[in-house]
């Protein structure tokens, strides 16, 4: 196999009805919803400890979290047929891989964190436990680091991102069409 045929290989969804089209994947609109959802719990955790009647942050902060989840597991089904995409042995692949660990971690973490939080049956009305807050702020860091990674790997490394000529369409000026 050729480099360009392992790029194009790499730019072309597995799957288009379930990855999206070409030059348009879903992965990157789908991790939206857990990033969202987790910084927003994170941000209900901290204010927890600053409202007067905490319980309908805790509430909201757990909600979140589990909105995150289920959003982080349609992100990873769609993931995966993105890296089925990447041609195995290259950069792009190990980058992939460390990427995917790391977002399986995280989720992890978060399902831990909801099982705890549900688990103690707490009222509320002291705010979210230290150690729960730690857990999503340390959560937290290592998704800003996958999503580094996975931002290498669409503008460093084009991984199903429209390949260059196709691009070039966007940059013509009437004058040059």
């Amino acid at each position: 196999m050729t480099v360009n045929s392992e790029l194009r290989q790499a730019k072309e969804p597995v799957s288009g009805a379930l990855a999206g089209p070409y030059g348009h994947p879903f992965h990157p609109i789908l991790v939206t919803v857990p990033i969202g959802a987790w910084v927003s719990s994170l941000v209900f955790d901290i204010a927890s400890h600053v409202a007067d009647r905490p319980a309908f942050l805790v509430r909201g902060s757990l909600w979140l979290i589990a909105i995150g989840v289920i959003g982080a597991l349609a992100a990873a089904c769609v993931g995966f047929l993105d890296l089925f995409a990447i041609p195995t042995g290259t950069p792009a692949f190990r980058t992939a891989l460390v990427h995917m660990a790391l977002n399986l971690a995280v989720t992890a973490a978060y399902a831990g964190g909801w099982a705890w939080r549900h688990g103690t049956g707490t009222t509320g009305q002291e705010g979210v436990g230290p150690g729960q807050l730690a857990l999503s702020a340390v959560a937290l860091a290592a998704l800003g680091l996958s999503g580094y990674l996975g931002g290498k790997l669409a503008y460093r490394y084009g991984v199903r991102v429209a390949d260059e000529v196709v691009q070039a369409d966007g940059y013509r000026t009437r004058s040059s069409s």
